[in-house]
């Protein structure tokens, strides 16, 4: 008992760090989940177009601007060139259309006269522009064979009309997969800090000189004080692990109740085990408190910002990522991204999962032999 009283006079006096990166958890992951869900739905806009139109307005040049109206968003600006590029700079309008003088008549004689553009470049530039060829593909095509303008015009509208109907045939819950996700990624971070820098503390105050003097004259068993201390540090973890997947059941809802959810947590409890052992090693090999702080503010921030969790693996270098794959955190965040997208749990969707949970668990047990093989030589030099 005295080993734990000890251990819980040490964590009281840390508890303040504890209770931060739990707060830091919560503002960010709830913070995070809030973003994702506003994000899940998608809502078309139109590009901001703007028609110079030198011809008449009759005929299948005003077919071709009713369209390009139906399907933009027309801004009216002067016909002023200066003024124009002014518009294109400052992205009040995407998205330039000029229809020469004479448009229609050589349209219809078969000249395919062409549109003068001017964009933006931009994502809403690149929309317009596929409209706008859509049009121009299907207007030339009855060209060939209707010579009748308004026959014509009747035949493009009847072809452009016709919408695709899109059914989601999925039952997968992106949203709440989401949400789940967020919540995983970041909480690596508050239980790799959490863990990397309590635990690491705790072995340090134990290992000092004075204690392992005392611990040596002692009544106390030398090997019975390190499993009384391993018991102490993992109670430790595994407490927090829970308290951690407890929020996800408040924040994420029903999820966590499905096969989803057991992973997501299964996974958290392979990344806990890891953590507890890399805070072993740390505490182990390095006896400084300042530097022990340093060591963890770097491995806890570093894994997650060269890991996924703050930033998303899709949008970082895939020099990053490489660089990546030697951190435990990478193979936890590849787990959790890829339950965003599983739908069906056989052995070989499953499989790129179980390979990233099997290196998780070879971590740990690479920094318990680690650690063994360090502590081993550290008594006998003492």
């Amino acid at each position: 008992m005295i080993v734990f009283r000890t251990f819980l006079k040490i964590l009281n006096k840390n508890k303040f760090l504890v209770i931060l990166y739990t707060v830091i958890l919560l503002v960010f992951g709830i913070a995070n989940m809030q973003t994702s869900e506003n994000n899940m739905s998608f809502t078309p806009s139109k590009p901001d177009v703007l028609i110079i139109n030198y011809d008449e307005k009759t005929g299948i040049t005003k077919n071709l601007i009713q369209y390009i109206t139906d399907n933009s968003n027309i801004i009216d600006i002067e016909n002023d060139e200066e003024k124009i590029n002014d518009a294109l700079f400052y992205r009040d309008v995407s998205y330039v259309i000029y229809i020469p003088k004479h448009y229609r008549k050589d349209f219809m004689d078969g000249k395919n006269p062409e549109l003068k553009i001017k964009s933006t470049g931009d994502y809403k530039a690149s929309f317009e522009e596929m409209i706008l060829s859509r049009y121009i593909k299907v207007a030339n095509t009855y060209q060939k064979s209707v010579k009748d303008e308004e026959e014509l015009i009747r035949k493009i509208h009847n072809t452009l009309s016709k919408k695709t109907e899109v059914e989601m045939t999925s039952d997968l819950d992106t949203n709440a997969l989401s949400k789940a996700t967020y919540y995983y990624n970041f909480a690596s971070y508050s239980i790799l800090a959490c863990l990397l820098l309590i635990v690491s503390l705790i072995l340090n105050s134990f290992h000092q000189e004075k204690i392992r003097k005392r611990i040596a004259v002692s009544k106390m068993n030398y090997k019975k004080h390190n499993r009384l201390l391993l018991l102490s540090n993992c109670c430790y973890s595994l407490l927090l692990w829970i308290f951690y997947v407890g929020i996800s059941f408040v924040l994420a809802g029903d999820v966590m109740f499905s096969l989803h959810g057991l992973i997501y947590i299964i996974n958290s409890f392979l990344l806990t085990v890891c953590a507890t052992t890399i805070a072993f090693f740390i505490g182990t090999i390095v006896q400084n408190k300042e530097a022990i702080n340093g060591i963890v503010n770097v491995i806890a921030l570093g894994s997650s910002f060269l890991c996924g969790v703050f930033v998303p693996m899709k949008w970082l270098p895939d020099t990053i990522l490489q660089i990546a794959h030697v951190i435990p955190t990478y193979y936890y965040v590849s787990i959790n991204d890829a339950l965003q997208t599983l739908e069906q749990f056989n052995l070989e969707t499953l499989k790129p999962i179980l390979i990233n949970m099997g290196v998780l668990a070879a971590f740990s047990v690479f920094f318990v032999i680690l650690t063994n093989i360090v502590a081993r030589r550290r008594r006998k030099i003492g």
